[in-house]
Formats: C-alpha cells, structure tokens, sequence
C-alpha cells in the first residue's frame, strides 16, 4: 500500500509521462488506469526482490520499473540507463520535479556503461533477451549482486540458453493487480 506521499508522486509521474508522451513517444498506452495497472502496479510488484542498495535499471525507456520503485524505496539509489536521449532528458524532468534524489538518469549505451560502482541488482523489463541483458550488463554486477529479468510467462527457451558463467536463481510468479496476463521474475546470478 502506498502512503500519501508515495501515492501523490505517482500521480505526478503519470501525468508527466501523459504530457512529454505527446512528444516523445514514451508509451503505447495512454490511458492513465492502464497506465497505472500496466506500467506502475507492475514496476512495483518487484520491489520486495531487490538486493542491495545500488540498482541499475537498464533499457529503462520511461522510467520504467525504475521511477515507481525509488519512489517506493528512497533508501536504495536507483541508475536509470538508456541509450535514448529523449528519455533520458524526460527522465532528468522527473527527477527534478518529483525530488527524487536517489536517482540517477545517464544516456548511454549499456554495453559502453562504465560505473564507478558495482550494482547489487541489475534490472530489465521488455529490454532484451535474457541472453543478450546478462552478455551486455554483466560488468555491472557486483559479486554477490542478482540479475533481475521481468518477463512474461515462464521463459523456458531464454533460461535454457543461458551463457557460460550464469545460473538461474529463482523463478518468482508474480500477480498483478488489475492486470490479467502472466507475468514472472527471472532472478540470476554470476557463478
């Protein structure tokens, strides 16, 4: 459940994400209960698997998981990464309207992303492959750091070509509400 503060955050980042869409082309759907079924209920499903304090949201696109959960977890610091500019410039917009401090929007190829930091989680949704996440974001990792892959159904075919030097962790089944389709969590790790 969300408190006052977290909820009245939420609100704004819809409507900036409505207003700069028009724009910038940031989502297919436009409609603000979609939006908040499809985007915010799921970003912040995952927000009991993070590890760590450092989070990396790769192919972040909108924002997405990455605003909803530090809006949620003020405590972690959140790189929000993408290689599109306008993005990243609708996402410098967030955070300053929003006051989010924990956020750290940078345009850059994850490939080419080198950090100063390791991140105890790595996360995607709808960015790529499982295959080509973990080959693109594994220098990001930290040792004991997770991969986090939010996917669809069970990706039976992506897990059976994981590359040398990954293993699954877990499968986490995720129910969203107002949200009928199937929806899981990949965790992985560095072996």
């Amino acid at each position: 459940m969300l408190n006052n503060e977290d909820s009245h955050k939420i609100q704004h980042y819809i409507a900036l994400l409505l207003k700069w869409n028009k724009a910038y082309n940031l989502t297919a759907i436009t409609a603000p209960d979609e939006i908040a079924s499809k985007h915010i209920a799921d970003s912040l499903i995952i927000s009991p698997f993070l590890k760590g304090n450092e989070i990396i949201d790769i192919g972040t696109g909108a924002g997405l998981p990455g605003i909803p959960l530090a809006i949620v977890n003020p405590d972690k610091h959140f790189t929000l990464l993408d290689s599109n500019g306008k993005k990243i410039r609708f996402l410098k917009h967030v955070k300053q309207q929003l006051g989010l401090n924990n956020v750290s929007p940078v345009h850059s190829r994850v490939e080419n992303f080198q950090a100063e930091q390791c991140f105890s989680s790595v996360l995607s949704r709808a960015f790529a492959s499982i295959c080509d996440m973990l080959r693109g974001s594994e220098h990001l990792v930290c040792a004991d750091g997770r991969f986090l892959a939010m996917k669809g159904a069970k990706p039976t075919e992506e897990l059976q070509q994981l590359p040398a030097g990954f293993a699954l962790e877990h499968i986490h089944p995720l129910t969203v509400t107002g949200l009928n389709a199937e929806r899981c969590l990949v965790e992985i790790k560095k072996i």
